[in-house]
């Protein structure tokens, strides 16, 4: 299928053909003609997946410019609502489409609100508008949630059913998300109308993706990643589980002669906004994260995923591990051990099987010198390494490991 075979208006059709698309993603194949129809769609596909231009196709069709606010799209980020925003008005050079969001000065959005078609918002946000009655939703045509499952983690759903019973029933709601648990379910049945599920699922293409894992014990795996990246030459993302554990991977990458630049939770909006420019721009070898990075950003080229800490949910390891190895590309997902991941690894082969992950020979490297030893109070250093299978044999996720 071809773009111009959704269905598109001319106009929209040359925005997009602008952007360098010619053909649409599954998920853009399967919900724009629905979208454009009125339909209330839940679409469910992976981060990157092309999600934006999909329900941005419905929101151009139908906003009329200078008519007031008629389309809220709900994020659960800051940066995901500049990123939306950003996106939409590449798509559209006649709407007003504005960002909300915390972090920032409120004054002037208060006065942007007074004109804005279109409106991408965070959650807590929005409701400080309405409270203040800074914002009016009484003409929306068109309710998205963005990276629904991601709301739902962060906390934010009372607050995103407080904003959409104040909103008019006679309007198009769409939710997209990368999965679709239970209680978005019952979101879908509360507040959307006989919608259509479309599913563009895969996550992760392991055709393209190698996944590795070095059993390590925890002092040494700030040596080991330092050795990594500087013999894997590309970009780089290294996960962390809290902006504490960022904060000194990168100070000690820094004080060692590597390009690291950190991005999470704890930094303004401007140098979040800033340490993305810079990264996409491919002048800092690694971007060190927390999860906030791993869904929903725009971040093209990625090479290499290094999970310094692994995740405790399973559904966060595919996430990370799914910024690389896109659009034919290969990706390598490289995994450090220690004692206190053992127990999340194992979550992950249970509920992932199909993955194979190989266990490589530890390498040889040279002790780099640390800033600040990290203490760990999950961290037992006593204890053996984790070697549930000889070297170069791959998992087939049939290992459950110790609890």
């Amino acid at each position: 299928m071809n773009i111009e075979d959704l269905g598109v208006s001319s106009s929209l059709l040359t925005a997009i053909k602008n952007l360098g698309i010619e053909r649409p993603t599954q998920i853009q194949e399967f919900s724009i003609p629905p979208i454009i129809s009125g339909r209330d769609v839940i679409g469910e596909s992976a981060t990157g997946s092309g999600k934006t231009l999909a329900f941005g196709s419905g929101i151009i069709e139908k906003v009329v410019p200078r008519r007031g606010l008629q389309a809220l799209i709900l994020a659960p980020t800051r940066e995901l609502a500049e990123q939306v925003k950003g996106d939409l008005v590449q798509l559209s050079a006649n709407l007003r489409i504005i960002a909300v969001y915390g972090g920032v000065s409120i004054n002037p959005q208060i006065r942007d609100l007074q004109y804005a078609d279109v409106v991408v918002a965070t959650p807590g946000r929005l409701l400080d508008h309405l409270e203040r009655r800074t914002v009016n939703l009484s003409g929306l045509k068109i309710l998205v949630l963005d990276e629904v499952d991601r709301m739902l983690d962060m906390g934010f759903i009372e607050s995103v059913e407080k904003i959409i019973r104040v909103i008019p029933k006679n309007r198009q709601t769409l939710f997209f998300s990368a999965t679709i648990p239970p209680q978005i379910q019952e979101l879908t049945r509360k507040y959307m109308n006989n919608p259509l599920k479309v599913t563009a699922k895969k996550l992760v293409d392991e055709k393209y993706l190698k996944q590795v894992y070095y059993d390590v014990e925890r002092h040494e795996k700030l040596s080991l990643l330092a050795h990594l990246l500087n013999e894997k030459q590309g970009m780089s993302m290294v996960f962390c589980n809290t902006r504490r554990s960022v904060d000194f991977v990168v100070k000690n990458l820094r004080s060692n002669r590597i390009q690291a630049i950190a991005i999470h939770g704890g930094l303004s909006q401007n140098k979040r906004t800033r340490t993305l420019e810079i990264f996409n721009g491919g002048k800092a070898m690694a971007l060190v994260c927390t999860d906030v990075a791993a869904r929903g950003l725009h971040i093209d080229n990625v090479e290499f995923i290094y999970n310094y800490e692994l995740p405790r949910e399973p559904k966060d390891y595919v996430h990370r591990i799914g910024r690389t190895a896109r659009a034919g590309e290969s990706g390598t997902a490289i995994n450090l051990l220690s004692t206190a991941d053992h127990e999340s690894f194992s979550r992950i082969l249970a509920e992932y099987r199909t993955f194979s992950i190989e266990r490589q020979q530890r390498p040889h490297v040279r002790r780099i010198f640390t800033v600040r030893e990290q203490p760990s109070r999950n961290e037992s250093f006593g204890k053996q390494p984790f070697r549930p299978h000889r070297t170069g044999q791959a998992y087939s996720g049939r290992y459950r490991g110790r609890r």
